[in-house]
């Protein structure tokens, strides 16, 4: 992200500032702000791309902080979590790199969040970003933690905090606007918002299973069902294929697709969502709301099912089958699949149920 900070006062290369884990270098006419970093000898670190202050370690603790205020400051500078406001409305957007969120992330995310409840809104929308949504937990960082199956564990806590702050709001209406794709917990993140609206070419991967049968958590258990009925929710999670959004409002899975482009969804989600705030209707909506929420019990009614949520995935995290970690590490080191996966290859189960078959007659 180019940033206005003027270059000219430090040589060029110099390493001026730090925010949010990326870091500012100087350039010849201003400064570039640099997320994420690679170290250029795999010995010296990851060979994967990590947040830049975590790659450049001393160097970049030496940097002085350069804060960010929540209130969107329209481009121009590096600020991945950015609010504003319009005609009642509330926008909330954060753009994390390829979609990742590690504990850092949610942490953050949930205090913005909660800032933006404090405001004087009838609605609020979650704009997510403009190229990924979310794609839920941060295996990266994962990979690269002295634990993996401790920094697992943190990192789902936090985005089942998230998750719960956004399904137990009731004093407005929450709105989750997909302008970029989606994948496992980020899928369920958005699910957690009272209308979901799509672009129209969004990819949805709403399963966990291809990491290594990871269960999963974000309440998934709960917002599915409720969406798509029990039986549609096995299947969902159980096809293990990605859903084109339009496949997704079929499925009930969304609510709407809106606009072609990122710009056209943002622009068609806040015409609708300015006429909501100005509805009597919404009062009427909210009080539905709160009463659903009453009838499981409220937030300790849907904390039992993260409970069981977690549950399963500890067994992921820290038992006695390494698939969970043996995914993430290929995937995050991009090791190629040695054979078809059977998800895809179904004509290979095919022949396997028939050789048992045959086998048993035997």
């Amino acid at each position: 992200m180019v940033s206005s900070t003027p270059g000219w006062l430090s040589a060029a290369g110099e390493l001026l500032a730090r925010r949010q884990g990326a870091v500012c270098r100087a350039t010849m006419d201003g400064a570039v702000w640099l997320g994420h970093l690679r170290p250029k000898d795999p010995e010296d670190g990851y060979p994967f791309k990590l947040p830049a202050t975590q790659v450049l370690h001393e160097t970049a603790a030496g940097l002085p902080e350069s804060p960010m205020p929540l209130w969107d400051a329209g481009g121009g500078t590096f600020q991945d979590i950015a609010y504003r406001e319009s005609d009642g409305v509330g926008y909330l957007s954060f753009d994390f790199y390829n979609g990742a969120m590690g504990v850092a992330e949610c942490e953050r995310l949930l205090a913005a969040y909660r800032t933006a409840l404090e405001r004087d809104t009838r609605v609020l929308v979650l704009l997510g970003g403009r190229d990924f949504w979310s794609n839920g937990i941060h295996l990266n960082r994962i990979e690269a933690a002295n634990s993996p199956a401790d920094e697992s564990w943190a990192n789902i806590r936090a985005m089942d905090e998230l998750v719960r702050a956004i399904l137990t709001t009731d004093d407005r209406l929450t709105v989750a606007a997909l302008r970029g794709n989606a994948g496992a917990g980020g899928v369920f993140l958005a699910l957690a918002a009272d209308h979901v609206a799509a672009r129209s070419g969004v990819v949805l991967n709403p399963h966990y299973k291809n990491m290594g049968n990871l269960y999963g958590s974000e309440y998934w258990t709960f917002s599915l069902p409720r969406r798509v009925g029990e039986e549609a929710g096995r299947a969902v999670m159980e096809h293990r294929l990605p859903l084109l959004a339009a496949e997704a409002l079929e499925l009930g899975l969304i609510d709407e697709l809106a606009g072609d482009t990122p710009e056209a969804t943002e622009a068609l989600v806040a015409r609708r969502a300015a006429e909501w705030a100005g509805s009597g209707a919404l009062d009427g909506a909210l009080a539905a709301k709160r009463a659903a929420l009453g009838e499981i019990g409220g937030g300790e009614g849907l904390d039992a099912y993260r409970d069981g949520e977690l549950e399963r995935m500890r067994l992921n995290f820290y038992g006695f089958d390494p698939s969970y970690h043996v995914a993430r590490y290929n995937f995050v080191h991009k090791v190629p699949s040695s054979r078809t996966p059977l998800y895809l290859a179904r004509h290979r189960s095919l022949r396997n149920a028939g050789m048992a078959r045959e086998a048993r007659r035997a």
